[in-house]
């Protein structure tokens, strides 16, 4: 999926690492992130994930 690093960065904001998919998600709805951000958390695998750099890889697959 295409989402802009930099926005997805900011959705992410206050996210307590490591943190479950689910945490991670409700924080970007929190966030306000957009709709594409949202999708694209959703659709992340089930598990822990330890920095925002390990979400941007998941992501970008």
């Amino acid at each position: 999926m295409n989402v802009n690093p930099i926005e997805m960065q900011k959705s992410l904001g206050g996210v307590s690492y490591p943190a479950s998919k689910k945490q991670i998600v409700e924080t970007a709805k929190n966030n306000r992130a957009s709709r594409e951000i949202t999708k694209a958390l959703e659709a992340l695998p089930e598990k822990e994930y330890d920095s925002p750099a390990a979400i941007n890889k998941e992501v970008g697959k």
